[in-house]
């Protein structure tokens, strides 16, 4: 296998059709790359000109050691890290495609080194972490909640709990209307869930600059929407801003809960995105409704309403007791 660093362009042909999260899509990674520390390196791996294999790391130098991150840390990115795919379709072909790309990328990125500090969050589609644990690389297992989407809206709302569909029903009923609005929204969405997490003493990692430069680039490319609802004299109420994958839509930020008139608005919100995946707006290829995350049981007791399958994800990262002590000094030189 060849493994070598690619550079944007080629990383957008090598590609494939399905299987990679939003944030593996170039526009994202070109912002990732803009508002990140370190420096953004892409690695493929190739059977002669196929593509099998594609990695994207985030390399850090520092004085106490070296971090190496898919995806880098305060940024929103929920998973990055590898893709793999092998052309054949046999097991046994597969296995050897995946651990000969995840030995090569290791040894490319000399993750053995005491004081390189490596983490990666693996996307959905990536079935197989075994061999960065074959290579003493810790694991762990988290999860998102996916809702698939099709024609069938009205089978769809019935699979929704009783109380999630009255949510919906009541309110529409009040006078509020939903658009799409990708000038303004993006900032009102990102200002209000700011506001939310200060009233919850919550850290809000996330940078106006960084938010809107990410929306304004992948709604460019069609892979991006900001909801809004609002009020009868056009006051914002709640927004969430989706971005797309070419087989999801993905609930990124916003939806912080929003009552108006003894009724909670955000359900309403999810409904019409949910809507607009059904009709194939604004890709035809997305049949899938990440609600972004399952692993916060406060938050979980409301996404479990829709319905949705519960689908896990790997988590892979250095251990042992001097990188340990690595994580800690990087940290600190950090803050």
């Amino acid at each position: 296998m060849d493994v070598r660093e690619l550079t944007l362009d080629e990383w957008a042909d090598a590609l494939p059709d399905a299987g990679f999260e939003l944030f593996h899509a170039p526009e994202a990674l070109r912002v990732l790359d803009d508002h990140s520390a370190g420096q953004l390196r892409l690695y493929g791996g190739f059977k002669g000109d196929q593509p099998v294999g594609l990695f994207p790391v985030f390399v850090r130098e520092q004085a106490v050691g070296r971090a190496v991150l898919s995806p880098p840390p305060g940024r929103g990115v929920p998973r990055l890290g590898p893709l793999v795919m092998p052309a054949s379709p046999k097991r046994r072909k597969r296995e050897k495609v995946n651990g000969r790309f995840a030995e090569a990328v290791l040894d490319e990125l000399d993750v053995d080194d005491s004081l390189t500090v490596f983490r990666a969050v693996c996307p959905t589609t990536y079935p197989d972490p075994r061999p960065y644990v074959w290579s003493d690389l810790d694991l762990d297992t988290s999860f998102t909640y996916h809702l698939d989407v099709d024609g069938d809206t009205d089978a769809l709302l019935s699979s929704f709990s009783k109380s999630l569909r009255r949510e919906i029903r009541d309110a529409k009923d009040l006078d509020v209307s939903v658009r799409v609005d990708n000038d303004e929204g993006p900032r009102r969405v990102f200002e209000r869930t700011r506001d939310r997490y200060a009233e919850q003493d919550r850290p809000f990692r996330l940078s106006w600059p960084y938010v809107a430069d990410l929306t304004d680039a992948l709604a460019d490319a069609d892979r991006c929407r900001t909801y809004v609802v609002e009020d009868a004299d056009g006051e914002f109420l709640s927004g969430i801003i989706v971005p797309y994958s070419n087989d999801a839509a993905h609930y990124w930020l916003g939806g912080a809960r929003t009552v108006h008139d003894g009724v909670s608005v955000n359900s309403l919100l999810h409904w019409r995105i949910v809507e607009d995946i059904a009709a194939g707006e604004p890709r035809e290829s997305v049949d899938t409704y990440d609600l972004m995350g399952a692993n916060t049981e406060r938050l979980c007791r409301y996404k479990a309403k829709f319905g949705a399958d519960l689908v896990p994800y790997y988590g892979i990262e250095s251990g042992g007791a001097a990188t340990t002590a690595a994580k800690t000094a990087y940290r600190l030189v950090s803050r």
